[in-house]
C-alpha cells in the first residue's frame, strides 16, 4: 500500500517476473497474427503494458504497469507498437513542467510511435502492415508508450521501408514539427533559410528537408562537434557563435531553441519559433516579418510524404542508442545527461 491507502503498483521488476514464459507464450493456440511473442497476453488480453506516471517528478516516477487494453472506435485503428522514441516533450511532461493542459494523472507518456497493424477498423489499412505514427499526447492524452495504441487513422502512414522500424520510431514528432515548419515559412529553391539549432533532432531534419527544395540554408548549431553534421548535409555557413550570422540577411528563419535571431531577418521576411516555452516571437510587424510560434498536429499526410522522403534518400535518421522497456528509467537518465548524436528509441 501506498502512504496514501491505495495499492501500490507494480513495478518494472514485479511486471517482468510476473509475465509468462517465452516458451508457454509461443504455444498459445490464440496467438494473433500482428503480435509478437511478447506481447501476446497484451493482444489477446484485457490489459497492456505501458509506462506511465502516477505523479511528477524524476525519472523514478516512471512505471511499466498493466494498463486496460485500448479497442479503437470509429475512425481509429489499433496499432501493436514496436518500437518509440524519448523527446523533450516526454521529460518535461514527466517533471511537471508543462503545467496546465496537461492530461489528468495516471497517464501515459510518448507521442511517436513505429509498429504493425492489428485491426485496420473501416480503414485502408490491413492486418500486419507496418506503420508510423506521432499521437498529440497532451491533448489527447493517448500516449505512444504501449503495447497496443489506437489512433486515429488520419494520424497514421505507412512506415519507410528502406530504414528498421526502430529507427521509423524517431521520425514522428520531429519530422512533422520540422515539415510543418517549414511549410508555414512557405520557403521555396534559391531562398536563404538559417536554421538555429540546425543539429538537433527537429533542426537536423529541417536541414535536410530544406535542402531538398532546394533551399540555401545556413546553420547554428550548439557545439563544435555538430559543426562536421551540419556541412555533411548542406549547410553553408555553420557556427556555434550567434555573432556569426549578425551581418548576413535570410528571407525566413526556423528557431528551434528560442535564440530570437530577429535582426537576420529581412523585411518582408518570415521567422517561425517551436520554442513554446521560450515565448512569442517579438513583434517584427513594423518591418513586414511575419511571425509564429508554431505548435504541431496530427498529420498522417505530411507523414506519408516524410515516409517518401526517407525511402529516396532525402532524410537520413539518426539513432543514438536504443533501450527496451523494462530499462525506460536508465533511457530518461541518459536522454537528461545530452551531448546525443540522434535520438534514443525503445523497443517492445
Amino acid at each position: 500500500m501506498t502512504p496514501s491507502g491505495r495499492p501500490a503498483r507494480p513495478g518494472i521488476d514485479e511486471i517482468e517476473h510476473a509475465r509468462p514464459p517465452a516458451q508457454q507464450r509461443r504455444e498459445s493456440p490464440h496467438h494473433h497474427e500482428g503480435c509478437t511473442t511478447h506481447q501476446q497476453q497484451s493482444c489477446e488480453g484485457l490489459s497492456v503494458r505501458a509506462i506511465q506516471i502516477d505523479r511528477f517528478g524524476t525519472p523514478d516516477v516512471l512505471t511499466l504497469v498493466e494498463a486496460p487494453r485500448p479497442e479503437p472506435g470509429p475512425g481509429e485503428v489499433l496499432i501493436r507498437t514496436i518500437a518509440t522514441s524519448i523527446n523533450p516533450v516526454d521529460d518535461k511532461t514527466r517533471e511537471g513542467a508543462i503545467g496546465a493542459g496537461t492530461p489528468p494523472l495516471p497517464m501515459t507518456l510518448g507521442w511517436d510511435l513505429a509498429g504493425v497493424v492489428v485491426d485496420g477498423g473501416d480503414s485502408e489499412l490491413r492486418a500486419g502492415e507496418r506503420v508510423i505514427a506521432m499521437s498529440h499526447q497532451l491533448s489527447s492524452g493517448r500516449g505512444t508508450w504501449a503495447d497496443l495504441v489506437a489512433l486515429p487513422t488520419k494520424a497514421v502512414a505507412a512506415a519507410p521501408q528502406a530504414v528498421s522500424l526502430v529507427e521509423a520510431a524517431t521520425l514522428p514528432l520531429p519530422g512533422l514539427t520540422a515539415w510543418q515548419t517549414l511549410n508555414w515559412l512557405a520557403v521555396s529553391a534559391g531562398e536563404r533559410l538559417l536554421i538555429a539549432g540546425a543539429a538537433g533532432a527537429v533542426g537536423g531534419l529541417a536541414l535536410q528537408m530544406a535542402r531538398a527544395r532546394g533551399v540555401e540554408v545556413d546553420a547554428l548549431v550548439s557545439r563544435d562537434t555538430q559543426v562536421a553534421f551540419a556541412r555533411d548535409h548542406g549547410a553553408g555557413v555553420v557556427a556555434t557563435d550567434p555573432d556569426a550570422f549578425q551581418d548576413r540577411s535570410y528571407d525566413a528563419v526556423f528557431d528551434t531553441f528560442g535564440a530570437f535571431l530577429t535582426e537576420t531577418v529581412k523585411d518582408g521576411g518570415r521567422y517561425a519559433s517551436i520554442a513554446t516555452q521560450a515565448g512569442p516571437v517579438p513583434d517584427l510587424s513594423s518591418r513586414g516579418v511575419r511571425t509564429t510560434v508554431n505548435q504541431v498536429h496530427e498529420d498522417g499526410t505530411g507523414l506519408s510524404a516524410l515516409t517518401k522522403l526517407v525511402d529516396d534518400g532525402s532524410l537520413r535518421l539518426r539513432v543514438h542508442s536504443t533501450y527496451g522497456l523494462q530499462d525506460i528509467r536508465a533511457a530518461h537518465q541518459r536522454f537528461l545527461q545530452g551531448n546525443l548524436s540522434g535520438k534514443i528509441a525503445m523497443t517492445f
